[in-house]
C-alpha cells in the first residue's frame, strides 16, 4: 500500500509516523539554510506531537521568536482559512487556538493592531462564528475584519509579472499591513489537489470564481506575486484528507498533530505535500511558483528543522 492510500485508510498515529519518515530524509542543519527564497536554500521548521499552541511556540522560537517578524507599532494582518461553516473538529478551517496564539504573540511583540479576516465561501458570519476563530481572536485581543463587500473592502491592483492573474481586487487590509502572517490549514482540495500556504491566498482576493475558471494552478501561483507573506504557518493538527475542501464524513479527517513554519511560501508548500502524502508533481502550482521566483521547491535545497513540542 502506498503512503497516500495508507494516510487515507490508516489511523492518525500511523499516518504521522509515515510523515516523519519522509521529512527525516531532508537535511537537518538549520544553520545551513537561507530563507530568502532566492538562489540559496530555504528553511522549514517542522514540529510534531503537541497542541496547536505548543507547536507554534516551539516553531516560532526556532525562527527567532515573533519579534523577528513583528516590530513595535506595526500593523499586522493574520490570514487563516475560515472559508467554511464548519466546527474546529471538522478540520476545514485553521485551528482557532493557533490563530489566537499568533494574535497574542504579535501583540506581545508590540503590534499596534492585529487584524484577522478571510473572504469566506459560506456565509461569512456563520463561518467566523462556528469555526471558533472569531471568539478566539477577540479573546486574544485581535480584531476580526469582514471581507464580504467588494466595494467596501477591495482595491484593484495589477501585477505585470503574473501569467493568468494580471489584475485582481485585493483586500485593503493586506495592502495596508506592515506584517502579513499566512496561516492556512493543510487539506485535500478537489480542484487544486492541496490547500496550504499558497492556496490560502484566494481568500484575500475578491473574484475567486475567475481563478477556478482560468487555469487555477497558475492563478494560485500568480496570487503570491501580489504580496509575499512575512511568515507562513501551516496547521496540520487535524486535516481533511479526502472530499476537500470541506470533507463529508468523519473518515475524511485525520489528526496528525503537526505544524510547519517558514518564511518561504513555496518551500513550506513543497514540504506540506510530504505531510499529506502527495508527490510534488500532484500539486502543479508549487513548481509554477518556484519558476516565478517566489521560493524554493527543490527538496535538496530545503533544510528542515525537526522539533518535538
Amino acid at each position: 500500500m502506498d503512503r497516500r492510500n495508507f494516510l487515507k485508510s490508516g489511523v492518525a498515529t500511523a499516518a504521522a509516523t509515515a510523515v516523519l519518515a519522509d521529512l527525516s530524509t531532508m537535511p537537518a542543519r538549520a544553520d545551513e539554510a537561507k530563507t530568502d527564497g532566492g538562489n540559496g536554500g530555504s528553511e522549514v521548521v517542522a514540529v510534531r506531537n503537541g497542541s496547536a499552541v505548543a507547536m507554534f511556540r516551539k516553531g516560532i522560537e526556532a525562527l527567532g521568536g515573533m519579534t523577528a517578524f513583528v516590530k513595535p507599532g506595526q500593523k499586522v494582518v493574520v490570514k487563516p482559512n475560515i472559508g467554511w461553516d464548519r466546527t474546529p473538529e471538522q478540520a476545514a478551517n485553521t485551528n482557532p487556538e493557533l490563530v489566537a496564539e499568533i494574535v497574542r504573540q504579535a501583540i506581545a511583540a508590540g503590534a499596534a493592531q492585529v487584524q484577522v479576516f478571510d473572504h469566506t465561501c459560506n456565509e461569512w458570519k456563520s463561518c467566523y462564528r462556528n469555526s471558533g476563530i472569531e471568539a478566539a481572536v477577540v479573546a486574544a485581543g485581535g480584531k476580526m475584519l469582514s471581507a464580504h463587500d467588494e466595494k467596501l473592502h477591495y482595491v484593484e491592483k495589477s501585477c505585470p509579472q503574473a501569467v493568468s492573474l494580471k489584475t485582481a481586487k485585493i483586500h485593503q487590509a493586506i495592502i495596508d499591513a506592515d506584517v502579513f502572517i499566512n496561516v492556512p490549514v493543510l487539506k485535500h482540495h478537489g480542484g487544486a489537489k492541496m490547500t496550504a500556504a499558497m492556496k490560502n491566498f484566494l481568500g484575500i482576493f475578491w473574484d475567486r470564481s475567475f481563478m477556478h475558471k482560468n487555469n487555477l494552478p497558475q492563478c494560485i501561483a500568480d496570487c503570491a506575486l501580489y504580496r509575499r507573506p512575512d511568515l507562513n504557518v501551516v496547521d496540520a493538527y487535524r486535516i481533511v484528507v479526502a472530499n476537500g475542501p470541506r470533507g463529508k464524513v468523519a473518515e475524511d479527517i485525520r489528526e496528525l498533530r503537526y505544524q510547519l513554519l517558514s518564511r518561504d511560501i513555496v518551500a513550506i508548500d513543497a514540504m506540506a505535500t510530504k505531510v499529506i502524502g502527495y508527490e510534488l508533481a500532484d500539486v502543479p502550482y508549487i513548481a509554477l511558483a518556484a519558476t516565478a521566483g517566489l521560493g524554493v521547491a527543490d527538496f535538496s535545497r530545503i533544510t528542515v528543522k525537526r522539533l518535538e513540542a
